[in-house]
């Protein structure tokens, strides 16, 4: 592996994670099913220390492509999926979940996605390209923006009929994706960078092939802010969510 072109960490727990109901029966036999291993895919411009009070949900954090280092192909894999960037990899992860034959012996067992999928919004892209280029000086930071704007109207304009013809929208594939395993959709409508109802039309397209959905709107919370806000609430989401994944 070239670690020179992936910048990961790994946390590995001590112990085993069982949950309670894994204690040794009388027979010297496990009984229950093992924690799911949890891989997050971040949003564009997050760091290290921005993950951890995600990670800290689960206990432990993995990128995929250092899964087999690790012998755990046959746990179950909980996705949980960050904005459009995160979405992004994660539509390329289904695609070699579903056509790579190494990839196609992992377990996963849900994915929870939050503050996306998004659809085609210029503006939005625009509102999470500054949050990006915060710390940067003012002069550059709108130089970039008028850049990324001029690329983004041009590519629309001149060469999104021709990809449209051998690439598809990750947003599009995912309305029709293959994976029938639970998905959580955690967004809000005051968020201004994915719009609430590409979320909502995704949950709809989900149900529709026959998937087990669900969704919640946190209303007032920002792109990316729903455990910031609501850590109690957000933290029970995803560990029911998780539990609900590995015992259905």
């Amino acid at each position: 592996m070239a670690s020179a072109e992936l910048d990961y960490t790994i946390e590995i727990p001590d112990q085993p994670c069982w949950s309670q109901e894994n204690s040794p029966n009388h027979s010297g036999k496990e009984v229950g099913t093992r924690q799911p291993l949890v891989i997050l895919l971040g949003w564009g411009g997050c760091t290290d220390k921005n993950l951890a009070k995600y990670s800290a949900i689960y206990h432990k954090r993995k990128l995929l492509e250092l899964l087999f280092d690790y012998e755990i192909e046959k746990e179950p894999l909980l996705f949980h999926v960050f904005s459009n960037a995160g979405v992004m990899l994660y539509r390329y992860v289904l695609e070699l979940l579903q056509t790579h034959r190494r990839f196609c012996r992992l377990r996963v067992v849900g994915t929870i996605f939050d503050s996306g999928p998004g659809d085609s919004n210029l503006l939005g892209a625009l509102r999470a390209l500054a949050a990006v280029l915060g710390h940067r000086p003012a002069v550059l930071r709108l130089l970039l923006l008028v850049a990324f704007t001029l690329v983004a109207v041009l590519f629309h304009v001149l060469l999104a009929p021709l990809t449209a013809l051998f690439h598809t929208h990750f947003y599009d594939r995912l309305l029709d994706a293959a994976s029938r395993w639970p998905e959580l959709y955690l967004y809000s409508r005051a968020d201004e960078v994915v719009l609430a109802r590409d979320v909502e039309r995704m949950v709809e397209a989900r149900l529709a092939h026959r998937v087990l959905v669900r969704s919640v709107d946190f209303v007032s919370s920002a792109h990316v802010s729903h455990l910031r806000d609501y850590p109690t609430y957000y933290t029970s989401l995803c560990v029911n969510f998780m539990r609900s994944c590995v015992h259905c």
